[in-house]
């Protein structure tokens, strides 16, 4: 038996009325036939909730003595003989008394649940186990009885029930909720009107929360991507220092403020080497980016300020949240920060948003991983100081009155040396040493403005500059480079440290996910060497042409000879990038990249084989269904038919011209139910095989409809096709097909008397046509069973099909890119969601195609009676000051306090009334 349904009614505060709405939803169920019970139900002496009570069967309640005194509490034994279909259970959250089964009244809940029975329950938003914290800092108050979120969380419906503060005080100074002698203390402690705002505040944030699942869900069910309310999206600039995680959390908050709000992490690289992040902070703050909800995002760009302004319009951002700059203060001489840059050019329509860090001003340390050869921007920085500094320096000193000396002179150029060597290395720092040597010897050495030197003295003092220059340039060049080394092979460890954690999580059940498949090791290879695409190719033998076995990346290429950097891995296997061509260092880490992807190359093989494997057991299984079904549905009909003929053929008995028509009409019966059967085996059989094949062309859909439902009496079926719809990209012979299937096995199932709507809308570029029956409808768990081949449940008729309608209507509404889904129908009944595609505006007039038929109308599943607002959807919300109103799957049920005053919740009901039907729903 499949676990139970709960339902929970959640207050916003004590009094508000979740106990008078569930025992009101008890009665609506009663009424329309369920069999619902009183578990367990404190009406705390409130006559209205008291009065409720009446006309609802309660199961016995348990008594149970503690120190001397007898506690009521729910019997869970008598609960699970009784064995309803729904049972009411109060207060969630309440401590069961020492000697009951369950420490808790939620573990009996679960019990519940778990025994199949349906649970109708409430608890108070106060008692929810992560907000006690919060609720005592408002109230005071430290509850006792609470309930883990998650058991909240899973309900399969959460209503909140709602009231403002001033009706809540109202209705407690009426006396309908504590005696009289305690409201004036309750009013001016726990009741204050602050208190209940504050409460009610969380209330709607919890559920707001609830409701923003339920949307994502729903959008992704339906592979809804546009937009249907304005987002916040967030980039966060990364530069792969320890500020990122704070820089991340800080954005998540900032996007939890709204609705919707998406947060986009993104690193840019420079193209010149390995990236100047450690691979393993990189790798981390990815991981809690996505573990927040986000995404990581890798961008290659010298110019960052511009790389990330430009990715931010692209991913259409409304926010970038950038850290603080690690630079001292004297680094600023060099130019403004990043943040200052994009802050300035990022226009009006970007919020830039700096956020401090315990890492500001602190410098950004040593290179992680540089190579021992400088940037070609340092370089060429290097050349610049080492060849115009001493112009520069010297039309200085010679335009200053004050004489400084020779040796200060010197001093000078000597400076400009050591810092050219700091830039750009050794050879700008001897460009420097000797050009500052002739220029001290024309502008500063007597006699001037001549390339002679009168005094010796000044001699000795240029050759010992020039060779000082040069002993300081090579120790800092020398040093420089030992730096950049040592820092290259930290970044080469953390890489193969990496690899290395790759290959143990292979072998780990359970960790064989995204972050070790092998586009993502391709994608770290990628971002690792700042390549603009890598390819995995192979081939079978040495004359056999290249092929990608995967790729990633812009444009890759097909043979190792049109790359910039190949590595063979064995004879028949190769990794090539291109981007640019790596030094000799780089190709030992790409050397472990390359074994390693050969590694998850051969892992991914394995697992394809295994799904074959799979698949053709599964297609076994699919042929033992399909002889367990046509050895009785196709042998019916034929016999209906053989003996039809028979009669007529028999010379024993005179008939008719009457008895002659009905044994003609039986014979034409039995074979449009033989046509049926066959014509939906030939259709699975292509779906299975992958040979379905549609001519997708702009159908008017007011075309298609009307010859859809030739096969259907007249009057089952009532249309509401808009003439104004847009034209739909459908092939026509696969979507009437799919029309009949699913409007057919609507009308069987339809009570007599009551047509079938078959209504169309558009929503933004696709449009949605909806099949809507009365019938008994289809369980939630059931929902996916239907649409499986074969499936019978139930106490389904023999020979009226073998279970193919839906799932042939499915697969072709899946071959034109379009969804075919089951909805409960509001009131009862279910709902088939057919949604396609529009064709473009500018598309050709529709050429007219063939019908393709109708085709047989088969349900398979079994539900439960009825659908009403227990059906309405996961999730309720329940105001006080509303009318009642039934609106689907988010419902507003509102409590209305009644013409005499907050005194007391009304019942809600629910809209309209509802047609009768079976306890039962079978297909064919």
């Amino acid at each position: 038996m499949g676990r139970g349904k709960l339902r929970i009614y959640l207050g916003a505060a004590p009094g508000v009325g979740k106990t008078y709405a569930m025992l009101s939803e008890g009665h609506r169920r009663v009424e329309r036939g369920t069999d619902c019970v009183v578990a367990f139900v404190e009406h705390h002496d409130r006559p209205r909730t008291e009065v409720m009570l009446h006309g609802l069967e309660a199961v016995p309640r348990r008594e149970i003595e503690y120190r001397g005194t007898t506690f009521p509490e729910m019997d869970i034994d008598a609960v699970l003989a009784r064995r309803p279909v729904v049972a009411l259970v109060d207060e969630l959250a309440h401590t069961n008394v020492p000697g009951s089964r369950n420490p808790k009244r939620w573990q009996d809940v679960e019990e519940l649940l778990a025994a199949g029975v349906d649970v109708i329950a409430t608890v108070n938003i106060q008692h929810l186990e992560s907000l006690g914290d919060v609720v005592e800092a408002i109230t005071g108050v430290r509850q006792r009885e609470t309930v883990p979120d998650e058991i909240v969380r899973r309900a399969d419906q959460i209503e909140l029930v709602d009231m403002s503060p001033q009706a809540l005080r109202r209705r407690m100074a009426h006396g309908n909720i504590y005696k009289p002698d305690k409201v004036d203390a309750a009013l001016s402690n726990y009741f204050r009107p602050g208190n209940l705002t504050a409460l009610r505040e969380l209330a709607l944030l919890w559920t707001a929360d609830r409701v923003d699942e339920y949307l994502r869900q729903y959008r992704g069910e339906h592979n809804i991507r546009s937009t249907w309310q304005a987002r916040e999206r967030i980039v966060v600039g990364l530069t792969g220092g320890p500020e990122g995680r704070t820089l991340i959390r800080r954005a998540t908050r900032l996007a939890e403020k709204g609705a919707g709000g998406e947060v986009l992490a993104v690193y840019i690289s420079r193209s010149d080497g390995l990236t100047s992040a450690s691979p393993k902070e990189l790798a981390d703050q990815r991981t809690l980016v996505e573990d927040l909800g986000g995404t990581f995002h890798h961008v290659i760009g010298d110019d960052v300020p511009s790389a990330l302004l430009e990715f931010a319009r692209g991913v259409n951002a409304t926010q970038i949240v950038l850290g603080s700059s690690r630079r001292r203060s004297w680094q600023y001489i060099l130019g403004p920060g990043v943040g200052q840059t994009v802050a300035r050019d990022s226009g009006p329509d970007l919020d830039v948003h700096i956020v401090t860090h315990e890492e500001v001003a602190k410098g950004r340390g040593l290179p992680v991983a540089r190579g021992g050869r400088l940037g070609r921007a340092r370089i060429l920085w290097g050349w610049v100081v080492g060849v115009a500094g001493p112009i520069l320096l010297s039309l200085l000193l010679t335009h200053v009155e004050a004489d400084l000396g020779l040796a200060n002179d010197m001093l000078l150029f000597l400076a400009l040396t050591v810092a050219s060597a700091l830039l750009g290395g050794f050879l700008p720092a001897l460009a420097a040493a000797a050009f500052g040597s002739v220029l001290l010897n024309w502008f500063f050495t007597p006699p001037l403005h001549r390339l002679t030197v009168a005094d010796p003295k000044n001699i000795v003092a240029i050759a010992v500059f020039f060779g000082v220059g040069m002993s300081v340039a090579s120790v800092v060049d020398l040093a420089a480079r030992r730096t950049h080394q040592a820092a290259r092979l930290r970044a080469e460890a953390e890489v193969l440290s990496y690899l290395a954690g790759s290959v143990l999580r292979l072998g780990v059940p359970g960790q064989q996910g995204e972050e070790t498949g092998l586009e993502a090791l391709l994608e770290r290879v990628r971002e690792t060497f700042s390549m603009e695409s890598v390819a995995l190719l192979e081939r079978s033998g040495d004359l056999e042409p290249w092929t990608r076995a995967a790729s990633v990346g812009a444009h890759p290429v097909g043979r190792p000879e049109e790359a910039d950097v190949d590595m063979p891995v064995g004879d028949h296997l190769a990794l090539a990038l291109s981007g640019r061509v790596l030094p000799a260092e780089d190709r030992r880490v790409l050397g472990a990249f390359a074994a390693q992807a050969a590694v998850f190359l051969d892992r991914q093989r394995l697992v394809d084989e295994a799904e074959k494997a799979r698949k053709l057991a599964e297609g076994n299984k699919i042929r033992t269904s399909l002889l367990a079904a046509v050895s009785h549905d196709l042998r019916t009909p034929l016999a209906g038919i053989k003996a039809s003929v028979t009669s007529l053929r028999s010379d024993d008995v005179e008939w008719s011209e009457e008895d002659k028509a009905v044994l003609l009409e039986g014979i034409e019966e039995g074979a449009d139910r033989l046509d049926h059967l066959v014509g939906n085996l030939l259709d699975m059989s292509r779906l299975q095989t992958g040979t379905v094949t549609p001519l997708i062309r702009p159908t008017d859909l007011d075309e298609v409809v009307p010859m859809a439902l030739l096969g259907v009496p007249d009057g089952s079926v009532e249309l509401d096709i808009p003439e104004t719809l847009p034209m739909v990209a459908v092939d026509r012979g696969l979507l009437e097909r799919s029309v009949a299937n699913i409007v057919e096995n609507a009308v069987k199932y339809s009570p007599e008397g009551v047509p079938v709507l078959v209504a169309a809308s558009v929503l933004g570029e696709r449009l949605e046509l909806r099949v809507t029956d009365r019938g008994p409808g289809v369980p939630e768990e059931g929902k996916d069973g239907i649409f499986e081949p074969f499936q019978r449940f139930g106490d389904a008729p023999r020979g009226s099909g073998v279970g193919l309608g839906l799932p042939v209507a499915r697969g072709f509404v899946e071959a034109m890119g379009g969804t075919l889904t089951a909805e409960d129908t509001p009131g009862g009944g279910l709902t088939m969601v057919l949604t396609l595609r529009t064709a473009p505006q500018s598309a050709p007039p529709p050429v007219p195609g063939t019908a393709a038929g109708t085709a047989g109308t088969e349900r398979a599943g079994a539900g439960a009676a009825g659908a009403g607002p227990e059906d309405a959807g996961p999730l309720d919300v329940r105001p006080v000051d509303a009318g009642s109103v039934d609106t689907g799957p988010l419902d507003t049920d509102p409590v209305d306090t009644g013409p005499a005053g907050p005194t007391g919740p009304a019942d809600a009901g629910s809209s309209g009334t509802e047609p009768p039907a079976p306890s039962t729903r079978t297909g064919t």
